[in-house]
C-alpha cells in the first residue's frame, strides 16, 4: 500500500474559542481523487489552510509526503486552485501565458527573464488544460470556465503531485463544469496526480472521485462514492445539520 500524501491525526482548530475542526483524523492516499463535501462553515476551507501551512493546528499533527508539516519544504509538490473564476478582475491586463508563468515565480525568482526551457514549460501546462490556442489572449476576455482552466495550468506548471481545488466550479455553467471534470479525470488517470476537490456538486463529483469525505466540524463520513450515494437523506441531514435533498445527475 502506498504511503499517504496527507496524514492528519487528532487535528483540532478554533477561531476565537469557537471550534471549527474537532479531532480530525484522515489520510489522503497517493493516487486518489478525494472529494471533500459538507455544509458552509463546516471547516472545509480551514482544513485546506492547515494543509497549506497557512494555519497551525491547536491540537494534533499533520504530515505531508511523510514529513511533519513544519519540516516540509517541497511546496512545489502541491498545487492549489481557489474560487478565482468567480472573483477574478476581468480588467486585469495579462495574457494567459503571463498568468500561468507566475506559477514559476518561486522557482525562477522575481524580475528575472524566463529561459526557453521555462517558456516551454508554461506552454506545456497551458496545452495540458486545452487552452493553447488562447495562450496570448487577455485572460479577461475568457469565460469563467476557461479562466478556471488557466488557473489550473498555473498550478500544474510546477509538476505538482497533489492538486487541491477549492470550489472551482462556482459560477461556471453546466457545459464547462462537464469539461472541467473531464480535465480532472485526465489529470488523475493519465498524469497520475492526486486530487483533493472541495465541492458542493456531489452529484457530478461522485462519478469521478475514488474517495469521499464529509466534514462538518468532525468527519461524518470517509469512504467510497458508492457507499456515499447509498446514504439516506436522513443520514445526510444528520451529517449536514439540516435537511438535504439528494440530486441525481443523469447523463
Amino acid at each position: 500500500m502506498k504511503e499517504p500524501i496527507v496524514s492528519m491525526k487528532n487535528v483540532s482548530y478554533a477561531y476565537e474559542e469557537k471550534t471549527v475542526l474537532d479531532h480530525i483524523h484522515f489520510e489522503l492516499p497517493q493516487g486518489s481523487f478525494m472529494g471533500l463535501v459538507g455544509p458552509n462553515g463546516g471547516g472545509k476551507t480551514t482544513l485546506i489552510k492547515l494543509l497549506l501551512g497557512l494555519l497551525k493546528p491547536d491540537e494534533g499533527s499533520i504530515e505531508l509526503f511523510g514529513k511533519p508539516i513544519g519540516k516540509f519544504k517541497e511546496r512545489n509538490k502541491i498545487g492549489f486552485v481557489s474560487q478565482k473564476a468567480n472573483t477574478f478582475n476581468r480588467g486585469f491586463p495579462a495574457t494567459v501565458f503571463e498568468v500561468v508563468s507566475t506559477g514559476l515565480t518561486a522557482k525562477v525568482g522575481y524580475f528575472k527573464f524566463f529561459s526557453r526551457k521555462h517558456k516551454a514549460k508554461v506552454l506545456e501546462a497551458i496545452n495540458q488544460v486545452g487552452m493553447l490556442e488562447y495562450a496570448y489572449e487577455n485572460i479577461g476576455n475568457l469565460s469563467g470556465g476557461q479562466q478556471q482552466r488557466v488557473f489550473i495550468a498555473r498550478a500544474l506548471v510546477n509538476d505538482p503531485e497533489l492538486l487541491i481545488l477549492d470550489e472551482p466550479t462556482v459560477g461556471v455553467d453546466y457545459e464547462n463544469v462537464r469539461r472541467f471534470y473531464e480535465l480532472l479525470h485526465q489529470l488523475h488517470e493519465v498524469k497520475n496526480i492526486t486530487l483533493l476537490l472541495i465541492t458542493h456538486d456531489t452529484g457530478t463529483m461522485t462519478e469521478h472521485a475514488t474517495d469521499i469525505v464529509c466534514l462538518n466540524k468532525t468527519l461524518h463520513f470517509h469512504g467510497k462514492p458508492e457507499d456515499y450515494t447509498s446514504l439516506t437523506e436522513e443520514d445526510l441531514s444528520n451529517f449536514y445539520g439540516h435537511p438535504v435533498n439528494v440530486v441525481a445527475h443523469n447523463h
